[in-house]
């Protein structure tokens, strides 16, 4: 079982919404460090890109490790 801990900052949004948007996430392992960005330039929503953040961070993930999730988005959370 595997003692790491991955902490994983994730925010989307979009303007107006719908409109286009983006989404980000940081991911922290020990002294590592990844961003991640994205983004629809057509019409999405708010919520589509608050989800799709934490989605592609969790995807980027190659082994099992806890994962400490933080966002503002009561949506996900």
């Amino acid at each position: 079982m595997s003692t790491d801990v991955v902490v994983i900052h994730t925010d989307g949004g979009c303007r107006p919404n719908p409109g286009p948007g983006g989404w980000g996430a940081v991911l922290r392992l020990r002294q590592h460090v990844r961003g991640m960005c994205g983004g629809e330039p057509g019409e999405t929503s708010n919520n589509r890109m608050e989800l799709t953040a934490p989605i592609m961070a969790l995807e980027a993930l190659t082994r099992p490790v806890v994962v400490h999730l933080y966002t503002d988005s009561t949506y996900v959370r």
